[in-house]
């Protein structure tokens, strides 16, 4: 009895056999290319004697198989008189349409298209030759149609032959020992399509796709190149032992969190791993190819449904305009200008402080077809003389100001650098803004500025008075808004980056408090709205965006550790530190005295105050609050912010 070959004897021999393929092919390859491959004629003439070859012997089988291999003698005169005449009309045919500019090996639906084309046309002269002509002076009609289907299948399974060789002997090489990870496919649309044509073409890349999952009715049940559809979704639990199944991969770039989040789940049950296919922009735009497949990151379950803007509006509204942005290195900064840039501003000015990360933005968007309209500019917005230059010289229509400070726990150890940026700063540019007739003052403020318990919130909720002061100055015709919204999912400093480094050098995950909530955002979509809600305001507004639910930082931080690879509080620790300075466990959406009014866009709400909690009818207070700055002393400013913004609880060491 004949024994099986152990599994790497199996993969040894057929890795042999690929390599010896490779090897004639790449030969056969080299000759092509220095005896046919550098002549064009030579290779075209070499197309028409493989092409003849085979139109000639779909022709004379045609015969063949009308009579069952016994062409009566009057007909064998016919086939010989009329042989070269065919031929020669299909290989007219063939070149008009395309078929000897294309590449043997890359056999498409075009190029079959192509070829059933040219067949249908040199059928169709044949058959209204015997509609119209005597009686011999073309062939029957059984030898038409048959020499029809003759004649695209040999064409087309000559080229598929070539193409199939080709793929094969040049897909990844299948590597002794190689223990290929075996996953299924979530979603058996496109995009699931491609992904598994692609990994089984390439056997080298250490995938081998299972089979498909997905809870479409009308596709459970059926194959995809060769892999069964199963389903519904919880169907995994069953099937994916029988296959000892290693991982799940989503190809579902339009799913959202929630069916993610489900999909995660279920491979949490099975104990596999999930990853995830790029998005469909990424697919859409080429950056990414459809197998290069990633680990499903918490941003994939925080995230939301696509928001739909007034792409029309904002277009009006920013192109061939001169459009300043304040903090443009930073996360919201930057992403403020890729968007601008990419509505065709007449100028984009880039105001940034740290120098590392305006050379960064500025590399990305020089890379753009619309790089060459920005102009990043090293300049500090609490320097009255800069600012002021760069508004005489360049005249802004339009300013989006990003720029602030915005950690809690060290704006609280630094209450007056807080309120020189953050409030004197937004003050100072309010007014230059004023001065120089910029049409829209958009200004980037927090959830944090709502019955604030930090400097960092306290000093934005004064940016946001001044702000409305300024806009009832007389004489002004600036549109000042404000737009609040809470934390953008891998933002600069955010809590997401500082999970993942903690993860990546083996733990303790340090979460301040187990009750401790915060929203969420994406920061294309925070900016997306920001920019909608430049063509909403009508000035002396403060916009809140919708944030959705409240995430929990402790179970975000489990969910982090076991996206990993880990079980939390096994493999990673988990530790509880308290709440820092001016920190809150959950943050508000609006003012005690404040309401909020929808408008035109169901994610944006336009907050209005109660008439005796309205801000300061002027800015009068600003030059005292900046005297009580540059003293330095944290008692005392934090007792100033704290008149002015009774609703302030300041932080007691």
């Amino acid at each position: 009895m004949a024994v099986p070959l152990p599994n790497t004897g199996r993969v040894a021999i057929a890795a042999l056999l690929q390599e010896r393929s490779q090897w004639a092919y790449q030969r056969l390859l080299g000759w092509v290319d220095q005896h046919i491959g550098r002549h064009r004629y030579t290779r075209v003439l070499m197309l028409i004697a493989i092409y003849t070859l085979e139109l000639a012997t779909a022709f004379w089988l045609a015969y063949e198989l009308r009579w069952d291999f016994a062409v009566p003698p009057e007909f064998a005169v016919q086939r010989l008189q009329l042989l070269a005449v065919v031929v020669v009309c299909k290989l007219v045919l063939l070149q008009s349409f395309g078929q000897f500019r294309s590449m043997l090996s890359y056999f498409g639906l075009a190029d079959f298209s192509g070829v059933v084309l040219a067949m249908s046309s040199g059928s169709a002269m044949m058959l209204g030759l015997w509609l119209v002509a005597l009686p011999g002076a073309s062939p029957p009609r059984g030898v038409i149609l048959m020499d029809f289907v003759l004649s695209v299948a040999l064409l087309a399974a000559f080229r598929l032959f070539l193409r199939v060789v080709r793929s094969w002997s040049l897909s990844g090489s299948v590597q002794p020992g190689l223990a290929e990870r075996r996953i299924a496919i979530v979603g058996a649309g496109d995009v699931g399509e491609a992904l598994a044509k692609e990994l089984l073409s390439r056997r080298g890349s250490g995938l081998r796709p299972m089979f498909f999952l997905d809870d479409d009715p009308d596709k459970i049940g059926r194959s995809i190149h060769g892999l069964t559809v199963h389903g519904p979704l919880t169907k995994l639990l069953e099937v994916a032992s029988e296959v000892g199944l290693q991982e799940l991969v989503v190809a579902m770039p339009s799913a959202g969190p929630k069916r993610i989040r489900e999909i995660v789940e279920l491979g949490r049950q099975i104990g596999v791993t999930t990853q995830i296919v790029p998005s469909a922009t990424q697919l859409a735009t080429g950056e990414v190819k459809v197998d290069r497949t990633r680990p499903v990151a918490i941003e994939d379950l925080l995230g939301r449904d696509q928001v739909e803007l007034d792409s029309a509006g904002i277009d009006r509204l920013l192109h061939d305009q001169v459009v300043l942005v304040t903090g443009a290195g930073g996360s919201i900064g930057s992403e403020l200008c890729r968007q601008i840039l990419a509505k065709g501003p007449r100028q984009l000015v880039m105001i940034e402080q740290t120098e590392i990360a305006l050379f960064e933005i500025e590399n990305e968007l020089l890379a753009t077809p619309e790089g060459r309209r920005i102009l990043p500019l090293i300049a500090d917005i609490t320097d009255p003389h800069s600012m002021r230059v760069i508004f005489e010289k360049h005249r802004p229509a339009l300013v989006f100001h990003a720029a602030a400070h915005k950690h809690v726990p060290l704006m609280e150890r630094q209450p007056s650098e807080a309120i020189k940026n953050n409030t004197l700063g937004t003050a100072h540019l309010a007014g230059l803004a004023s001065e120089y007739g910029v049409a829209r003052f958009v200004f980037i403020s927090t959830d944090k500025a709502i019955n604030p318990t930090s400097v960092m919130g306290c000093s934005k909720r004064l940016a946001e008075k001044a702000l409305l002061a300024r806009s009832r100055v007389a004489g002004n015709t600036t549109r000042f808004l404000a737009v609040r919204f809470g934390n953008v999912l891998g933002s600069s400093g955010s809590v997401i980056p500082t999970f993942r480094r903690q993860i990546a050098q083996g733990g303790p995950v340090t979460v301040t408090h187990r009750e401790m909530t915060r929203y969420f955002m994406t920061i294309p979509e925070a900016v997306g709205l920001v920019l909608q809600t430049a063509t909403l305001g009508r000035g002396g507004e403060i916009f809140i965006l919708d944030m959705g639910k409240p995430v929990n930082i402790l179970e975000m931080a489990r969910q982090m550790v076991e996206l990993s690879g880990y079980k939390p509080e096994v493999d990673i620790e988990i530790r509880i530190t308290g709440l820092r300075p001016g920190e809150k466990l959950y943050e508000e959406l609006r003012h005690s005295d404040e309401t909020h009014e929808p408008t035109e866009h169901p994610r944006i709400f336009r907050l209005k105050a109660v008439p005796s909690a309205v801000a300061e009818q002027d800015d009068g207070w600003l030059p005292a609050l900046r005297v009580v700055a540059e003293s330095g002393k944290a008692g005392e400013i934090k007792a100033a912010m704290k008149r002015l913004v009774p609703e302030y609880t300041p932080y007691e060491e």
